[in-house]
């Protein structure tokens, strides 16, 4: 596999057979450094990290400069320095990245309908249907690499195979500034030699599992029988290894994506023990995710709480409520119910919140009185004072006052739907 610096990058010459290709992956080459680059030119070619000028806050992404020092997202910003001591930290910048992003997207559905986005700088494009129009697959990649560049001077890496898991492996060895097409015919000879770490949803404790029976690449998988998958991954996990290992992967080109959660974390500059600003944070963020679920126009059944202590030590807690919503005050007293029952012996270094299990707003049957009535209605005023006069301008009083971190940090930030 391609690794996140570029080495071991692997692309397709000119004229390379994509017969049956017609399912391309398009991911942006480190998008909000590279965005942050397109705005400021005098930081193109330099090591820059997305982050907090703080070390204790995380890296949000990375140059591809910084990255061949080491330095990965998630990444404590203080590590990645002593990694790539010249690196420039820069603030991110979200507003613009969802800008691009969109820019990006509506190029794609220039090419075809059939466009799913993964994230706010990913995607899986169908272009079977699209010969006609554009050409081959591999013409309408080419194509759209350029477009891209052209409208709006990004470069993206795309993978084109049969199938969405392949095409997704093959972006990612062709990263950054690459195509990798892996004609249908040639996908078993192409996974063989794969690390089982590349097959989709194999992660450092399958992979560990595998290893310790001897089993490396997706050719070792595939002379390994069935059964002995299952009692190593489970029963599910062994099955998808199995099917994947085989170029078999029956997932479509979806175009309605359904959100599976919303949620903001914030790391602060110094550990923090005071339970009164753990709540006033707690609080802050609440309302940060409940304007999210709003303008996605979501309503959440399940709220989270995310704490890492002083020690990195990181723990999770979880709350069914009794009926979804998009209310700020109610998440924010299920996350302070939730941080109550935590036993806290050490400074908090992180803290986060995120709705789960999410649904159409409205879907519900109403009650026979609303409890969250009022704070709808003041909710609903603060929506739109931030669409008339930017975000931040009205907040509550007990949230005024110096900023504790580097800001709150959204997780996996959606693409804007194609109708904004």
């Amino acid at each position: 596999m391609g690794r996140g610096d570029g080495s071991g990058r692997i692309v397709s010459p000119e004229g390379a057979d994509d017969t049956g290709a017609g399912i391309l992956h398009v991911d942006m080459d480190a998008f909000y450094a590279s965005v942050e680059q397109l705005d400021d030119p005098s930081l193109r070619g330099k090591p820059i990290i997305i982050g907090a000028p703080d070390s204790r806050s995380v890296v949000s992404s990375a140059s591809y400069e910084a990255r061949r020092f080491g330095v990965r997202s998630a990444m404590p910003v203080g590590q990645a320095l002593r990694l790539c001591p010249a690196a420039i930290v820069v603030l991110p910048h979200f507003d613009r990245y969802l800008e691009e992003s969109a820019r990006v997207m509506n190029i794609f559905r220039e090419f075809t309908p059939l466009v799913e986005p993964l994230s706010i700088d990913e995607a899986f494009l169908d272009v079977r249907g699209a010969r006609r129009l554009w050409g081959s697959p591999g013409q309408i990649a080419r194509m759209l690499r350029v477009r891209v560049f052209e409208e709006t001077g990004l470069v993206c890496s795309v993978g084109a195979a049969a199938t969405k898991h392949v095409a997704k492996m093959a972006s990612t060895i062709s990263k950054p500034d690459g195509l990798l097409i892996v004609a249908e015919g040639h996908t078993a000879a192409f996974l063989a030699p794969r690390p089982v770490r590349a097959l989709w949803g194999v992660g450092p404790k399958a992979s560990e599992a595998l290893d310790g029976r001897g089993i490396h690449t997706v050719a070792d998988i595939l002379d390994t029988p069935l059964d002995v998958l299952r009692r190593a991954l489970g029963a599910a996990m062994g099955d998808r290894v199995w099917n994947l290992a085989r170029g078999i992967d029956a997932r479509e080109v979806d175009t309605v994506h359904v959100e599976k959660s919303i949620g903001h974390e914030e790391t602060f500059m110094q550990d923090i023990s005071d339970s009164r600003v753990l709540r006033s944070e707690l609080r802050r963020l609440a309302d940060r995710v409940g304007a999210r679920l709003r303008q996605g126009g979501w309503e959440a059944s399940t709220i989270a709480i995310k704490v890492r202590f002083s020690d990195f030590t990181t723990i999770s807690r979880s709350q069914t409520l009794g009926e979804p919503t998009a209310v700020g005050q109610r998440i924010g007293d299920a996350a302070h119910d939730l941080f109550a029952a935590v036993d806290r012996s050490l400074p908090v270094r992180l803290i986060g919140v995120r709705a789960e299990k999410l649904r159409p707003a409205g879907g519900s049957m109403m009650a026979l009185w609303d409890d969250d009535e009022e704070w709808r209605r003041v909710e609903g005023a603060l929506d739109g004072a931030a669409a008339r006069f930017g975000k931040g301008v009205i907040t509550r009083a007990t949230l005024l006052g110096a900023a504790r971190g580097g800001g709150t940090i959204p997780s996996s930030p959606r693409p804007p739907s194609d109708s904004e």
